[in-house]
């Protein structure tokens, strides 16, 4: 079972039965309604065996004379044919143990080792998403579960139904997204299919370009969804009543088919709170639009309006790498890198203080700086997240950080006043010190989530499918039998294809009478070595180093002597973080 901890608002839904409405300090999150339905369930089999068994005893009087009959010449048939059926078996059963005897060691490992992994993955958080509606929990085996507004739903939790695994979840205000291995997205909600908002639908497939619809990353806003796909382009669906789609909202307040905001992008930002967003271009230029009523997109107090329908790039962000941009409702936090400042990383906030706390005295309409004792000391920054008006901050010296609205308790610190400046959260013992990379947080409106992500080599196969939707690292093209180019990298070719030349020209040669969704198929069997078209998949299987398992090829690519080839390959701030290599 994982480490997950629970703080906040514990009302609608209840996360967890007998325990008050306000939990202002972490304690451990277990699955309970899970169990009572497995209680009630067990009860109602018991139940029903008894009813059985009273009808049974009441025919046991009238069957005994029969039954002794029966059993009488049954016995007198089996002592007949024993005998024959000795000679037989000994025959049969030495043919059978030979080829028993072959096939038990490779079946019994196999099969041990699946349903190990199958009862591992089950119930291991891979990601939490929340928010007042509904809360997501995702498995590591690719299922997900959901905890609903009990106005909308009395049966808590509740599985999601889609048969394609799942890699994330994101959710909003009324709205829900689901990204699968295969790069489909499933949505439901009332701003996105507003005829049947209780239904999932692919909305991927509604993209208009039909070789943009494999999508590699998604972000949920208030009432907005947005995806990126593998060709970096950036699109949204959705509500644009604050003009999040860099459309104006007087000519285009919804759209329930997806629609083309920006292209060339590296990420989209946004928070399932938020009414505005951010995307960083692959120049590393950051744009936002939406709402900025409080100064919450960091344009300056001379462009504090209520809605930016335009895109508009974001002047004046403190030097370094954008790690990462979180929203509330009217706050937004940026994580930003830098090789020669201590600490390297550096968080920046913007918006209103009253009501969201920016771990700071006052409004700030550009990103400055929080600064606090509690960053000091080469403590990293790992990861941030941000509710509705609260901000939880993970640090690599294993302290859990945060400031804002603490009125349902979801600062964890044991009380609910309100914290403008940041503040250290006291956590139970768990796993932190020993594996802190592995731990993650999530905020809802009033909650909070700290979970302990378990690493699996299975990660891997998703790991190296999404390196593979990343073609800011490719370095070898492809050309498809419409002329389209597809990219890869060639440090994965060398050993996934044996490392022979003459397999990528015979790649390049199948490659060449495919469609661009066969094509990435095909990158993507290659990478992950896991099956996802079978009849493609035989066409390739003769060029594939099938022997050499992923984990095998990571580690031959960490462990490369070539420096550059390692960054090429898998960023160096992710390689501890998303990656977990052999040892």
């Amino acid at each position: 079972m994982n480490d997950c901890l629970f703080f906040g608002s514990n009302h609608n839904p209840k996360f967890i039965k007998n325990e008050r409405k306000k939990i202002t300090k972490p304690i451990q999150f277990k699955f309970e309604n899970e169990n009572e339905n497995e209680n009630e369930n067990e009860n109602e089999s018991e139940n029903e065996n008894e009813n059985e068994n009273e009808s049974e005893n009441e025919n046991e009087s009238e069957n005994e004379n029969e039954n002794e009959n029966e059993n009488e010449n049954e016995n007198e048939n089996e002592s007949e044919n024993e005998s024959e059926n000795e000679n037989e078996n000994e025959n049969e059963n030495e043919s059978e143990i030979e080829n028993e005897n072959e096939n038990e060691n490779e079946n019994e490992n196999e099969n041990e080792n699946e349903n190990e992994n199958e009862n591992e993955n089950e119930k291991q958080i891979k990601q939490i998403s929340t928010r007042e509606f509904s809360t997501i929990f995702l498995f590591k085996n690719g299922k997900a579960i959901e905890y609903l507004n009990e106005e909308y739903s009395n049966q808590n939790p509740s599985k999601i139904q889609i048969e394609e695994n799942i890699q994330k979840v994101s959710v909003g205000d009324y709205n829900e997204a689901i990204l699968t291995i295969e790069g489909n997205v499933f949505t439901k909600g009332y701003d996105i299919n507003s005829k049947n908002p209780n239904e999932f639908i692919n909305i991927s497939s509604l993209i208009e370009d039909k070789n943009d619809r494999i999508i590699q990353d998604i972000a949920s806003g208030n009432s907005s969804i947005y995806l990126l796909t593998s060709n970096q382009n950036a699109y949204g669906i959705g509500s644009n009543e604050d003009g999040q789609f860099f459309f104006d909202s007087k000519t285009l307040k919804k759209t329930e088919k997806p629609i083309l905001m920006m292209k060339n992008v590296s990420k989209i930002f946004s928070g399932n709170a938020s009414n505005h967003v951010f995307i960083l271009n692959s120049n590393q230029e950051l744009f936002g639009c939406g709402d900025n009523e409080y100064g919450q997109l960091g344009l300056g107090e001379s462009r504090k309006e209520d809605k930016i329908h335009k895109l508009t790039k974001i002047q004046n962000i403190p030097k370094g790498k954008i790690i990462d941009i979180r929203c509330g409702e009217f706050h937004s936090i940026m994580l930003i890198e830098n090789e020669n400042q201590n600490p390297k990383r550096k968080l920046y906030s913007c918006g209103n203080y009253r009501y969201n706390g920016l771990g700071k005295y006052e409004d700030t309409y550009e990103f400055t700086e929080i600064k606090s004792s509690l960053f000091e000391n080469d403590d990293n920054i790992l990861e941030i997240s941000c509710g509705q008006s609260h901000t939880l901050i993970l640090t690599s010296n294993s302290k859990l950080i945060g400031f804002g609205d603490n009125s349902f308790g979801e600062l964890g610190n044991g009380d609910t006043k309100y914290q403008r400046i940041p503040i250290q959260i006291k956590l139970p013992k768990l796993k932190f010190n020993e594996d802190i990379y592995n731990y993650h947080i999530s905020c809802g409106d009033y909650n909070s989530f700290l979970y302990y992500s378990h690493p699996s080599f299975s990660n891997l196969e998703e790991d190296l499918i999404k390196l593979f939707r990343r073609k800011e690292f490719c370095d070898i093209s492809f050309k498809t039998e419409n002329g389209e180019i597809i990219k890869a990298h060639k440090l994965i070719l060398k050993y996934r294809l044996n490392q022979n030349q003459n397999e990528i020209e015979k790649l390049q040669e199948i490659i060449s009478k495919k469609s661009i969704k066969e094509s990435n198929q095909i990158f993507e069997m290659i990478y992950s070595n896991k099956i996802i078209n079978p009849k493609l998949y035989s066409e390739i299987k003769e060029i594939i180093n099938s022997n050499e398992k992923i984990e095998e090829t990571m580690k031959r690519i960490y462990l490369n002597e070539n420096e550059n080839e390692k960054d090429f390959i898998i960023e160096r701030k992710e390689k501890k973080r998303n990656i977990n290599f052999p040892n």
